[in-house]
């Protein structure tokens, strides 16, 4: 699989954010570009997790409303509880 292209990209910074950047890089002994891209990359990757959580929860939101199946809250809190104790409780059954 041939590496991915990579392109340069400009990006305006007010002169604050600029210096607290070069700042920051040079305290980590790195360069400006790389502490940038390591930020945009961290950024993505939370938000496309954040997005994939709200996705899920939409998912089951819809689910619930046609089927009406759902545990209770108390249910699931003693289910979570229990985990890595002696008595560790088996996943509450979903109902209407």
């Amino acid at each position: 699989m041939p590496a991915a292209a990579v392109r340069p990209v400009a990006i305006k910074l007010d002169e604050n954010t600029k210096a607290r950047v070069k700042r920051l890089a040079e305290a980590r002994h790195r360069t400006s570009h790389w502490l940038m891209r390591e930020a945009i990359t961290q950024y993505v990757e939370r938000e496309e997790r954040r997005e994939a959580f709200r996705q899920d929860t939409l998912q089951a939101w819809e689910e619930y409303r046609t089927t009406g199946l759902h545990a209770t809250a108390e249910e699931v809190e003693a289910w979570l509880a229990s985990w890595g104790t002696d008595n560790e409780l088996p996943a509450p059954s979903c109902r209407k």
